[in-house]
């Protein structure tokens, strides 16, 4: 694990300009934007502590239920900021032009959201379902002392990366795809969140890509990927074509050796028929092995036109391991955005 890349990442940040909405205000002249610094692996209620002292004088009365939208889709809360703005934003737009509501929660398209403690104990959750994938349980967190957990999540909540290094530790999350003190390639599963944006039309430039207007356009997909010890380099494409097994066919499946076996296998079980019947089931068998290599080939792969990992667009050959153990969030979650040109 690469400290120096870790330390960078808990210090990105993204410049938000934050509008009230104008249907919220009930003062004249209307509160100029709030410009805030939000920190990528955080959450965007988050910052309710900022604006709603900046905005309190143009607020009419009532319950406060912050939310937060970006063109008109209401942004989930759950989802770190910097995975929504990466998402979101094809062409990175700096500052990042958000609407902050204080009123009319959207809880048809939102889950309720109670403030700081539904954002930690969603982190927290996260954390015990990475623990149970990468060692099979996750006593170590559940285990967790109350002064330790309190730690764990200041240290997030002010991006304290030191701090989160002396508790995370405890939890024995080990990196994966690195070579151990026996010289071997150290085995494990990464948990991914991967967030697909399927695109029909196409696009040269990222500033032309259609904007995300609807939730029902992006594919959320919560799967863990295995690195084996042993054989060839294990890409970030690798990584993305196992994530996305509906979409990649695997075109080895159509080479001679495999059709090879496939009619052994056939003539094997066929072995007792009459020599007519054995004649037509082997013609038939290669028939159906012959429009399996036609239509293998003639699959057009989705064309992947972006991957985002913390606002980094990685080459798809680098190592996955790599990407794993130096890109994932304190939840130990590796969360990629992809667009998918179908």
């Amino acid at each position: 694990m690469d400290m120096e890349a870790q330390n960078f990442l808990w210090k990105g940040a993204i410049p938000l300009q934050i509008h009230l909405h104008e249907s919220k205000v009930t003062t004249l002249p209307s509160p100029p934007p709030a410009l805030i610094l939000a920190p990528r692996l955080g959450y965007l209620p988050l910052l309710a502590s900022h604006l709603k002292p900046y905005f309190s004088s143009a607020l009419p009365p009532g319950v406060d239920t912050i939310w937060f939208e970006y063109k008109g889709l209401p942004l989930k809360w759950y989802i770190p900021t910097g995975v929504l703005f990466d998402l979101l934003c094809a062409e990175a737009e700096r500052p990042w032009n958000l609407t902050v509501h204080f009123r009319g929660y959207p809880g048809n398209i939102l889950i309720p959201c109670e403030g700081e403690d539904s954002i930690k104990w969603s982190f927290i959750n996260s954390l015990k379902e990475a623990a149970y994938i990468i060692n099979g349980n996750c006593k170590n967190v559940m285990n967790m002392s109350q002064p330790d957990q309190v730690e764990l999540w200041r240290s997030v909540l002010h991006g304290n990366f030191e701090a989160y290094q002396r508790v995370s530790s405890k939890l024995k999350l080990g990196a994966v795809g690195e070579i151990d003190d026996s010289g071997q390639v150290k085995q494990g599963r990464v948990p991914v969140r991967l967030y697909v944006w399927n695109v029909s039309e196409d696009f040269d430039d990222l500033e032309d890509a259609p904007p995300i207007d609807s939730w029902d356009k992006v594919s959320y997909i919560n799967r863990p990927v295995e690195i084996q010890g042993e054989g060839r380099c294990f890409t970030l494409y690798d990584a993305v074509k196992i994530l996305l097994p509906d979409y990649f066919v695997d075109k080895s499946l159509g080479t001679a050796e495999s059709l090879t076996v496939g009619r052994d296998d056939y003539g094997q079980r066929i072995s007792s028929k009459d020599a007519s019947d054995d004649k037509k089931a082997k013609e038939e068998v290669e028939t159906l092995c012959d429009d399996h290599v036609k239509a293998s080939y003639e699959y057009e792969e989705p064309k992947i036109k972006l991957v985002r990992i913390q606002g980094i667009e990685p080459k798809l050959e680098i190592p996955f391991s790599w990407v794993a153990n130096n890109l994932m969030h304190p939840e130990h979650f590796l969360h990629i955005c992809v667009y998918l040109k179908l």
